[in-house]
């Protein structure tokens, strides 16, 4: 069953993306993209956590990988490290504002998987 805003002659008219277009959504998306980044970004927009609490939370990450793509977020603006002086240390992660403008964007995400995601090889 097809409804009919999602018809194939409901969709935009076909046009040329411009080079400038293409360059900044390869640019977005090479920042989020990564095995757990979406993952980690979903946990923080929740909530503040700590490392050990994302490590136990994500199924199958490995301490190695995790800490790489936390530092590349990181790196990349999309959340904030805060080291707590402790013995033993803590270290907390937290979304940035900017990141936080992607809210829309993670809902309608969500919202495609509520329509869509049974069809996909992803299924839940």
């Amino acid at each position: 069953m097809t409804i009919d805003n999602q018809s194939p002659e409901n969709w935009p008219e076909s046009r040329d993306v411009s080079p400038h277009e293409y360059e900044s959504l390869r640019r977005a998306l090479t920042m989020i993209s990564g095995k757990w980044k979406l993952e980690i970004l979903w946990l923080l927009y929740h909530r503040t956590h700590r490392f050990g609490e994302l490590q136990k939370t994500i199924a199958g990450v490995s301490q190695h990988v995790l800490t790489k793509q936390l530092r590349e977020l990181e790196a990349d603006g999309l959340i904030t490290r805060k080291v707590f002086a402790e013995v033993p240390p803590r270290v907390e992660y937290t979304m940035t504002d900017a990141t936080r403008e992607l809210e829309p964007t993670i809902k309608s995400l969500m919202a495609w998987w509520e329509n869509h995601g049974s069809n996909t090889r992803g299924k839940a």
